[in-house]
């Protein structure tokens, strides 16, 4: 992926600096500091959470600050707008009886208004329908199309996820790994959760790289491990697997739901994942709250591989905050 220079970024913090931006698109809290970037939307945490529950072929979240956003991206929120154009056509016709959710809106007011809005395209002009994915606008000329793709998003519906909150995955390095190549490897990092997958750049020749690469994945009810893989990057084979490593989730979450909001506490330790022989770490992963984050520093020994280590730190961000 080509990454925004900074001349494109500027226009997208500009975009976003716009007063008709500076709120939520979906619920108008202030300071929004996501982006749906293939609907041109910029929304705010607790939206950022259904957005993505919605599936990236509906809407696709990144941060403003923390993500790294293509030049198509960039073109694309800036030809949309911004949250006053977008809103002229996804809210063009709302309903006598339906209400826009407030920024203290509970997560069933949120998440039905933003699946009807976007996914079921229920507030469009009725001429109109977004191809999802696309952000471009067709004619629905019969009944029976309209009917079509309304059955298609209520299956989908069905099928939908909630998520209870977001995980930050912070690469930081690896020690160690495994020679793929001929005396060195190309490694790269997959991180998986749930349906979510999100991969690391590849450092070239370098057996103990360092990356301190920032990932955010939501977090789903049935969250269950994340699951974590090594690759050595091929140009012309497939790539060859570097070691994997299952990581518990759970230490982390609970710890963080049973204390709320982490700002109202001093530095200290509220949970710890052991090692154990049936774990990769090596040596036990404590939770602790550091100014005011819930964080979890972790070493994982890589399994199924001959030699490789990794850190990670991860921080749990809940969806109120």
């Amino acid at each position: 992926m080509e990454h925004g220079r900074p001349a494109s970024r500027k226009k997208l913090r500009d975009l976003l600096l716009k007063k008709e931006n500076r709120c939520c698109a979906d619920c108008n809290a202030p300071d929004p500091k996501w982006a749906s970037a293939n609907i041109g939307v910029f929304i705010c945490l607790k939206c950022c959470g259904v957005h993505r529950s919605l599936g990236t072929h509906i809407s696709k979240v990144l941060s403003v600050a923390l993500d790294d956003w293509s030049e198509d991206e960039i073109d694309a929120m800036i030809e949309v707008g911004g949250n006053a154009s977008a809103n002229s056509i996804y809210e063009a016709n709302i309903p006598e009886g339906v209400t826009k959710p407030g920024p203290d809106a509970d997560h069933e007011q949120r998440s039905n208004f933003i699946r009807s809005k976007y996914e079921f395209q229920e507030f469009l002009k009725p001429s109109l329908r977004i191809i999802s994915g696309k952000g471009s606008l067709e004619s629905s000329s019969t009944k029976s199309a309209k009917d079509s793709f309304r059955s298609t998003s209520t299956e989908r519906k069905e099928g939908m996820v909630e998520f209870i909150g977001l995980l930050k995955v912070k690469v930081i390095k690896g020690t160690n790994l495994a020679i793929r190549d001929i005396k060195s490897s190309d490694p790269y990092v997959i991180l998986s959760l749930g349906q979510q997958t999100v991969q690391t750049s590849v450092v070239s020749s370098n057996l103990n790289p360092v990356w301190n690469e920032e990932y955010m994945l939501s977090v789903p009810e049935d969250y269950g491990q994340m699951k974590l893989k090594v690759f050595d990057h091929d140009t012309f084979s497939a790539d060859d697997i570097m070691g994997e490593a299952d990581i518990d989730l759970q230490s982390l979450i609970t710890s963080a739901m049973a204390f709320g909001d982490a700002g109202m506490f001093g530095d200290m330790q509220i949970g710890k994942w052991l090692k154990s022989d049936d774990n990769a770490l090596i040596e036990d992963s404590t939770v602790h709250i550091t100014e005011g984050k819930v964080k979890q520093m972790m070493s994982l020994k890589l399994q199924n591989v001959e030699s490789g280590e990794l850190d990670l730190e991860l921080e749990w961000i809940p969806l109120d905050q």
